[in-house]
């Protein structure tokens, strides 16, 4: 009854990485034979200022995002569980960004951000103030990117905040409360602590997609202005399929597996002592 389910993951997940280990090793234009050079990608990984930039760029990228989406995240999962009105429909309303295609968002951002004829800067304008080039300026291009997709996710985020908080029993509430503790006191002793579960997962899954950002960069900035946003996973983008150059794009995919792979390992680890899974 397993085979299905192990034939696939091996099929489509074990091989693929196995194949990208490996070709990482080779020399391949997609057309030729692949030529073993060992490894010379990984040497040549140190010169590559392309690459480095971009190496940066995903780091940049992941402080922007993540720090900021989860604290968001998490006051709009505070708010709509409290006992307010129409609570359930702001909860859907949150949700809709993440429902979009992201390639269409980006295009709608993308005439946003527009200096020229987008929407922001004529708002800005209506107040006298002139906008900023925000996609064409290395020091602005970063953060927009990063400010659309904490806008797409915040409210994904949101609900599995929100299903720790109402897995949270509401005794520890009214013990507390008996006891005359302020809100903040509820909220750095109770809520914070018993939402550690909910809060690795968030952890582990929104920086891994954030390591792996693409369409959004792709639609609106095609990584620059010189090379400014382009993140680790589309400067292998770039090499596959502009440069062509496969050996070299799985060298940096392994690279990008390892960076992922050692902070959820860090995550796991500085959240295994500190989290309560039984709250009987």
């Amino acid at each position: 009854m397993l085979a299905p389910s192990i034939v696939g993951f091996a099929l489509f997940l074990i091989t693929p990485i196995v194949v990208v280990v490996a070709l990482s090793f080779y020399d391949w234009n997609l057309l030729s034979d692949p030529e073993f050079i060992g490894l010379q990608n990984y040497r040549d990984l140190v010169g590559d200022e392309r690459a480095v930039q971009s190496i940066g760029n995903t780091f940049y990228y992941v402080l922007l995002n993540i720090p900021a989406q989860t604290v968001l995240a998490l006051l709009l999962a505070l708010a709509v569980n409290a006992k307010i009105r129409a609570r359930n429909a702001f909860r859907v309303i949150y949700v809709l960004p993440w429902m979009a295609m992201p390639v269409a968002l980006g295009v709608i951002w993308r005439w946003i951000f527009d200096p020229l004829n987008g929407g922001l800067n004529r708002f800005l304008d209506v107040f006298g103030i002139d906008g900023a080039n925000w996609l064409t300026d290395s020091a602005w291009a970063m953060p927009v990117i990063a400010s659309v997709n904490i806008w797409q996710f915040t409210g994904y985020t949101m609900l599995f905040f929100l299903a720790g908080l109402q897995a949270i029993p509401v005794q520890l509430y009214e013990a507390a409360d008996v006891d005359g503790a302020s809100p903040a006191y509820r909220f750095f002793k109770i809520t914070l602590p018993l939402l550690r579960p909910a809060m690795l997962f968030v952890l582990i899954t929104s920086v891994i997609g954030s390591f792996q950002v693409f369409d959004t960069i792709h639609v609106m900035t095609a990584g620059g202005p010189a090379g400014a946003t382009a993140t680790l996973n589309y400067q292998i983008y770039l090499e596959s399929f502009t440069q062509r150059n496969a050996g070299y794009a799985s060298m940096l995919a392994v690279i990008l597996f390892a960076i992922i792979a050692a902070i959820t390992l860090a995550q796991v680890l500085f959240f295994r002592k500190r989290t309560v899974y039984d709250f009987s």
